[in-house]
């Protein structure tokens, strides 16, 4: 078993709107990085931990817990002309983006950023390292401990 940290932002799908779908489950579309798309395809299983992350808003953190609750297949957005998330170059016969379903376990009083970082046990976190941008990050087993044991209410 795994342990992810997976960014979206709460006008994209937030805790609340993942709380609100059928399943509490939403696909995890639009990751149009190579590395976090890596991630997703090549190492992500079923049941694996995740924690859902609100980014790019007001105030950044954990917002609540989930699990990996499919296999990787193709993402859907890639072939759509509409979409903000479309990509010419993906065929059916050779997509290039993929997705996970995501679950949720549980929401959870939002764990900031600044109470992140302020635990030694967590600086080689790869989310908190300066320049680091992926929507999506591998957790060290350590560090998942230590954000659902301590600093989970």
């Amino acid at each position: 078993m795994r342990f992810w940290l997976m960014k979206s932002e709460p006008t994209d799908v937030s805790i609340d709107d993942l709380a609100a779908l059928p399943e509490q489950t939403v696909a995890w579309y639009g990751v149009r990085n190579y590395q976090a798309r890596n991630f997703m395809r090549d190492q992500m299983q079923i049941g694996d931990g995740v924690l859902f992350y609100h980014s790019n808003c007001a105030a950044p953190g954990i917002a609540g817990i989930a699990k990996v609750a499919s296999t990787p297949y193709p993402d859907a957005t890639q072939f759509d002309r509409n979409s903000k998330y479309f990509d010419p170059k993906a065929t059916l016969e050779t997509p290039r983006w993929f997705n996970v379903d995501v679950q949720l376990v549980q929401k959870i009083e939002l764990v900031s950023l600044p109470e992140l970082r302020a635990h030694a046990e967590l600086e080689r976190m790869r989310t908190l390292q300066r320049g680091n941008r992926l929507s999506i990050t591998p957790l060290d087993p350590s560090e998942w401990r230590f954000i659902t044991e301590r600093l989970i209410r």
